[in-house]
């Protein structure tokens, strides 16, 4: 179970360029559940996956994992608990090191690591067949540099590593972001299949209306740093495309409201 009560992230504090990323989340994920967050540009998703990763440190509030307040870990302490996919297919691997190599060192996360004693028969036989379930025709090219991969073969390639070893939550980043639209299609089926039959604890964010409404048993939207939807149950399994796409449109609309009230008060003033 993840939990994060009353976070707060300010950037630039007290400076006219102040901004309040997160301003006190709350948010409870139950142990195997698949949670997608999506939000405009600033609303502060990946702001939230990179307090949770430990990529970024927290203001105020506490975060727990698996029972363990995990607030005050640095990001290599956290990453024993946590795999990651981001949304650059050149993150999260060793480009210069082949793909056995890379899901040699996957397989030793958080354990000392001899890549020499690693890659012996036994262990490359294990990895290929691992290699296999992606259907990506790279069984045999185990000792190819990963940084020669397409993008989409390197992320889901990247996806087998962070879930190697099963964490207790995996964090994905925009992890299709940056692929073409086929690549994209495969990289997304085989989370859903890695997800759900590890039934991993899962945090998604992603811009794609069509992933929101089609992946995770849970949905939940943010804006200006706070949770402002929260889709579960009977009414997740309701959502559609055409349903965010208007809670859009409410937002948009509700802050250009605030913006008019705004100058209203400004022109009153001065």
């Amino acid at each position: 179970m993840l939990e994060i009560c009353g976070v707060r992230k300010v950037f630039s504090q007290g400076t006219p360029n102040e901004v309040r990323a997160l301003q006190g989340v709350d948010l409870k994920i139950e142990t195997g559940s698949f949670v997608v967050i999506i939000g405009t540009n600033g609303s502060g998703k990946s702001t939230l996956l990179n307090v949770v990763g430990g990529t970024l440190q927290i203001d105020s509030g506490v975060i727990s994992l698996a029972g363990v307040n995990i607030t005050k870990w640095p990001e290599y302490r956290r990453a024993k608990l946590i795999g990651r996919v981001f949304q650059n297919p050149f993150s999260g691997t060793a480009p210069e090191m082949s793909v056995a190599e890379n899901l040699a060192l996957a397989a030793r996360r958080g354990r000392p690591r001899r890549l020499s004693w690693l890659l012996g028969a036994a262990k490359r036989d294990e990895l290929r067949e691992r290699v296999r379930y992606l259907k990506m025709d790279l069984e045999n090219r185990l000792d190819d540099q990963i940084g020669s991969l397409s993008g989409g073969q390197r992320q889901a390639l990247t996806l087998l590593m962070a879930t190697w070893l099963k964490p207790e939550l995996l964090l994905l980043d925009e992890h299709t972001a940056a692929l073409d639209p086929k690549s994209a299609d495969q990289v997304i089926t085989l989370t859903d299949e890695i997800v759900e039959r590890e039934k991993l604890t899962t945090l998604m964010v992603t811009h794609s209306m069509h992933q929101a409404a089609n992946l995770g048993d849970r949905l939940v939207m943010m804006h200006h740093g706070r949770i402002i939807q929260d889709f579960h149950g009977a009414e997740r399994k309701r959502t559609r495309v055409d349903d965010l796409l208007a809670r859009f449109e409410d937002v948009r609309r509700a802050d250009q409201l605030d913006e008019t009230a705004a100058e209203m008060l400004r022109r009153v003033y001065i």
